[in-house]
């Protein structure tokens, strides 16, 4: 007789990340008002930020084209059904990389010397859609603004180009300082009368400055389409009508009553100075949240702001449950099982932006995405 051992269900970490498929469309939308007649690339490098390309196709499907960095990242999206356009924003880094964009119909950036050789070498039957990369200030990738017409030429003469376009990045579009202007007077006197589509926006730029948009054939949003702010703490997601894509959920999992003198944490950074009522969140650094965040970076506890108190542990942080401190009414029954947002949309709707956990940290919401750990389950959500 065989003999059987039943096991309970296994109940899983009370984490997770949702995916919000309406905001990716909502905020597509948003930056398609603002680029009026000109193309939307949807830029989705890096795993779409953090989402997971095949988890923010549905939501992104409305653009005109997919940008990105690494040739996987483009099968994936033909893997997906898409027929469209695809560019590689660094273009190729190896010979062999041309083949692929010839199989896959890529376009790709030209930036370098390099890069034209490669493509010259290259022997394909159907000629290649390229975009030629001006350095306007920024100083990683392009060509000098007097070196750019010669680029052109050569990219003219080459049988393996069809169409060139032209495109720069704009190294201040998101803070108030000199110097967008004279970064696109530079694009404009390097490209005059030069015939190609041009690309100049990036997040920032296109809403800080949608006049560049109307002057230009594509537009290439990142951070906005993900629903972070590209110019915080300048203006947030509010001010330019973006709603969280992400959303890092978790619940409370212990709660528990402190002293005066009382201390939390590693290293004893937070101490109690009266009485006070803390919970233990089931969240930490090896989950992507960042461990430098400090004590009064902002959560939501049933929706209602409060706090981080002392140090962030690999599994675990505490939040404050104090009346006092925190906008936590003291009629509210909350206790092991009540739900923490990190940062997003709680499951009640209450909003808390992932710039502003970000920015308590020292970083940007655009590392915080991309960090979001393989151990946290992901749910696809409306």
């Amino acid at each position: 007789m065989q003999h059987f051992l039943c096991f309970p269900a296994v109940m899983p970490r009370p984490i997770q990340a949702l995916i919000h498929t309406d905001a990716l469309t909502h905020n597509l939308q948003r930056c398609r008002q603002a680029a009026g007649e000109s193309k939307v690339w949807a830029v989705v490098k890096a795993n779409a930020y953090g989402h997971g390309i095949e988890r923010a196709y549905e939501g992104l499907r409305g653009a005109d084209g997919f940008a990105l960095l690494d040739l996987a990242e483009a099968e994936r999206i033909r893997a997906l059904g898409w027929r469209g356009p695809i560019l590689l924003l660094e273009g190729v880094f190896d010979p062999r990389d041309l083949e692929l964009c010839s199989r896959l119909g890529l376009w790709h950036t030209i930036h370098s010397d390099e890069q034209l050789d490669m493509l010259a070498g290259h022997k394909t039957l159907q000629p290649h859609k390229v975009f030629l990369k001006l350095n306007s200030g920024m100083q990683r990738l392009g060509f000098a603004p007097e070196r750019l017409r010669a680029a052109y030429a050569r990219l003219q003469a080459l049988p393996q180009v069809d169409d060139i376009g032209l495109m720069t990045h704009f190294a201040t579009a998101d803070v108030a300082v000199p110097g967008l202007d004279a970064a696109w007077q530079v694009f404009q006197t390097a490209t005059a009368e030069l015939p190609g589509e041009r690309s100049v926006c990036n997040s920032a730029a296109l809403l800080r400055h949608p006049q560049l948009a109307e002057q230009t054939d594509w537009v290439r949003p990142g951070i906005a389409l993900y629903g972070s702010s590209p110019d915080f703490p300048e203006y947030g997601i509010a001010h330019w009508d973006l709603q969280p894509t992400m959303s890092l959920r978790s619940e409370l999992i212990s709660v528990r009553e402190l002293q005066p003198g009382d201390s939390v944490g590693y290293g004893a950074i937070f101490t109690a100075e009266r009485p006070m009522r803390i919970g233990v969140v089931a969240c930490g650094y090896a989950d992507g949240y960042p461990r430098v965040a400090p004590t009064g970076t902002p959560v939501l506890v049933a929706g209602h702001r409060s706090r981080t108190l002392g140090r962030v542990s690999m599994d675990m942080l505490a939040v404050d449950l104090s009346t006092e401190s925190t906008g936590i009414p003291a009629d509210l029954d909350v206790g092991v099982g009540t739900e923490v947002t990190l940062w997003g949309r709680s499951s009640c709707g209450k909003v808390l932006p992932i710039d502003e956990v970000a920015a308590s940290a020292g970083t940007l919401g655009y590392e915080l995405m991309c960090a979001l750990a393989q151990r946290v389950p992901v749910e696809v959500t409306e």
